[in-house]
């Protein structure tokens, strides 16, 4: 019930117990569906125990490295067998196009032609596993009532003998994928086996015979001559590894392309130094012939493997597709995905321009673009009704993309496009972004010249569409949080700080760049009567709930020093307002009461980093003077109180412990060097000098803690 290497069982054993079933049940039951509905290749899942986990149990009709991604697949996830698995019922995927739109990751790794059935293997009572079964991208774009009813009472069948074997404590194991099996030398009753092999050695070209893993099984002297290799070396080899100059992915995957869409393909190669061949390439369900011969009027200017009239290239190799999908799962904003779909996606495409549109409350709105000399091309479509007749909104409502190989087309479409602002473009592609099945936006790109879109560019189009739908809606609900986040914030903390007799202040807050980028730092300056008072503090945490609390003890500070509580007595009721909320987090806190008229300040602590004071001569002193315990740990704290000095030219610096934390660096020795850069920076204006004491931390790219600082300076003209 576990995966396997090509034509391997697998190492791992069963955890079932008792006698295993005596005879190749699922490759039986797989090649009969595959039969029956004239499917070329096919695979078993089976469930693991009651983990939500499908396991390939065996395959056939195509190398198990086709399928290798997708060798064990969780139940949520988006491929065709989980989906049938969970839904408990079949899934059919008509073609390249429907592939593409419906299941992206699977078309960006296999953008051929082909069509898809997929079956849960069920009783009432449980799932057993999966099947899937393919045919060539020339099957019907629906599946046929006969097909339909051959591969379900197939699954049935199934079902009901894993269902018995499993009551009967009968493991059923992963089996050896069935090897290939066709019609072999059709031809000898008619010419003989000797005759035969007379009549293709003298055939001015070579013939090659592949099997399904791409291995020479045949080849004859002149394919042997055209490739510079002895036949000898090519038997039981993938050409790609026997020949050193076809060495080449591309090469590589049209055979695999051939093998899958079962559809004749061609290319063609230089053989150094000069000698350009051709290869073709004829597929069935056994493997493939490959014929080998002279490329005729080829320039020496053309790039290796491609030549004129030959089929065309993948728009986008299979590296850059899953090169492009890991980058996307690394964006985060909106405007990550919008640099890397203009930096790397659309120069892979041969796209000139893009616009990525988001869709909202029944509007479009342009979340970025990239190529247009105009902004204002694209800049209209905001706020636009999904209503109105343009390729867009129609993408968006529908869901379904649209391609315009010429201005003419496009115009003929839509004939207000004619008296729009040219955007001097000459075709266009309109992707609808859906994820989970929710349209998010649309993706536009634009070329510069007509441009024929072919089934397989419009498919790879459409998998990158639904990659970047993918990554947009995460970027999407990362910047609603993040917008949140700091809404809530800017909320809790005071948006400005009052003008207050004879002191100067300024304050700074840098969020931790981990979680929701919201914490429970404050500060706030309280324009109390007789005295102000000033207060920084930091609760526990970097979420919601911190910064909730936060702005709970905020407004009980700025309560208690309103009605006239002195200093230790602020902390004490702050102390047991905590407690009796219940919460089980804990805050920091540092209070005075200002007196710039005496030039002196009271300071109450509780559990808070010590706070620097910069004397008018330029020395520093860290007042790390008495205090109590943390809020919210003792009901019965008591908080003594210092009065230090604020005459005129004083500085005091109040700060959380974002600003002396670093790992690896000592808590003191980093006081000592904030310290050192208050000295220094110390008769700076006030604004100057918290942007000095911050700079580090502002340009750091991680936070793990927030920052707040609050300076205050003693002024002795008011």
């Amino acid at each position: 019930m576990v995966a396997v290497s090509d034509g391997q069982r697998s190492g791992r054993p069963s955890t079932a117990v008792g006698t295993p079933v005596g005879h190749p049940l699922l490759s039986l039951s797989l090649t009969a569906m595959m039969d029956a509905v004239g499917a070329h290749s096919g695979a078993v899942y089976l469930r693991l125990g009651d983990q939500p986990v499908l396991d390939m149990a065996v395959t056939a009709g195509l190398p198990r490295s086709f399928v290798a991604p997708w060798e064990r697949v969780g139940l949520s996830a988006q491929v065709p067998v989980a989906e049938a698995a969970r839904e408990r019922r079949l899934v059919w995927v008509g073609g390249e196009e429907d592939m593409a739109r419906r299941f992206p990751r699977i078309a960006v790794v296999l953008p051929y032609p082909f069509a898809l059935a997929a079956l849960p293997v069920a009783t009432e009572s449980r799932v057993y596993g999966a099947v899937f079964v393919t045919w060539p991208g020339s099957h019907p774009p629906e599946l046929s009532d006969g097909e339909r009813e051959q591969l379900e009472s197939g699954c049935e069948r199934l079902a009901r003998r894993l269902e018995r074997a499993a009551a009967e404590h009968r493991p059923v194991r992963a089996e050896t994928d069935p090897p290939a099996t066709g019609p072999i030398g059709a031809g000898a009753d008619t010419l003989g086996t000797v005759e035969a092999a007379r009549m293709v050695a003298r055939l001015p070209y070579g013939l090659c015979s592949l099997d399904l893993y791409g291995r020479v099984t045949f080849a004859n002297a002149s394919a042997a001559e055209l490739l510079g290799v002895p036949v000898s070396d090519l038997l039981g080899t993938q050409l790609w590894a026997s020949v050193p100059w076809l060495n080449d992915p591309a090469y590589e995957e049209r055979y695999r392309a051939a093998l899958l869409s079962q559809v004749a393909t061609s290319f063609v190669a230089l053989r150094p130094p000069s000698d350009w061949l051709s290869f073709r390439l004829y597929p069935s369900v056994n493997g493939l012939s490959v014929r080998v011969s002279r490329a005729r009027g080829v320039s020496r200017t053309h790039p290796a493997g491609r030549g004129p009239g030959d089929a065309p290239t993948r728009l986008v190799s299979m590296s850059q597709a899953l090169s492009m999908a890991g980058a996307l799962t690394e964006t985060v904003s909106v405007q990550d995905v919008v640099r890397l779909v203009a930096d790397e996606i659309a120069p892979a495409v041969g796209s000139r321009a893009l616009a990525l549109l988001g869709a909202r409350a029944g509007r479009l709105y342009v979340l970025g673009h990239h190529g247009y000399a105009d902004p204002g091309v694209v800049e209209q479509f905001d706020g636009m009704p999904l209503t109105a007749s343009t390729p867009g909104t129609h993408a968006v409502a529908h869901g379904v993309p649209a391609f315009f190989d010429s201005r003419q087309q496009l115009e003929r479409l839509y004939p207000d496009r004619r008296h729009a602002t040219p955007d001097g473009f000459e075709a266009w592609a309109y992707l609808p972004l859906i994820a989970s099945g929710r349209p998010v936006g649309v993706c536009v790109l634009a070329y510069a010249e007509p441009r024929a879109f072919s089934t397989h560019e419009r498919a790879v189009l459409t998998s990158l569409a639904g990659l970047i739908a993918q990554a947009m809606d995460r970027a999407l609900l990362y910047d609603a949080k993040h917008q949140l986040a700091h809404g809530l914030q800017a909320a809790l903390l005071p948006p400005s700080l009052p003008l207050m007799p004879g002191i100067e202040a300024t304050a700074r807050y840098l969020p931790a760049t981990r979680g929701m980028e919201i914490g429970g730092d404050f500060y706030d300056l309280v324009p109390s009567q007789p005295l102000p008072a000033a207060v920084i503090g930091d609760v526990q945490g970097h979420n919601v709930t911190a910064a909730g609390l936060m702005g709970q003890i905020r407004t009980a500070v700025r309560a208690y020093t309103t009605v006239g509580q002195e200093p230790a007595e602020v902390m004490r009721s702050t102390n047991r307002l905590l407690i009796d909320l219940g919460t089980e987090l804990f805050a920091s806190c540092l209070y005075l009461r200002l007196d710039p008229a005496r030039g002196r300040a009271v300071m109450a602590r509780a559990g808070h980093p010590p706070p620097l004071l910069r004397r008018p001569d330029g020395q520093v002193r860290v007042l790390d003077l008495a205090g109590g315990p943390l809020l919210g740990i003792d009901g019965e704290a008591t908080y003594a109180t210092t009065e230090v000095d604020l005459s005129p030219g004083c500085v005091l610096a109040l700060y959380t412990d974002g600003l002396i934390e670093s790992p690896g660096v000592d808590i003191e020795d980093a006081v000592v060097e904030l310290g050192q850069r208050l000295c220094e920076a110390g008769d700076r204006p006030l604004e100057e000098l918290a942007d000095a004491l911050v700079g580090h931390y502002t340009a750091a790219e991680e936070r793990i803690d927030d920052v707040a600082l609050l300076l205050l300076r003693a002024r002795g003209d008011d």
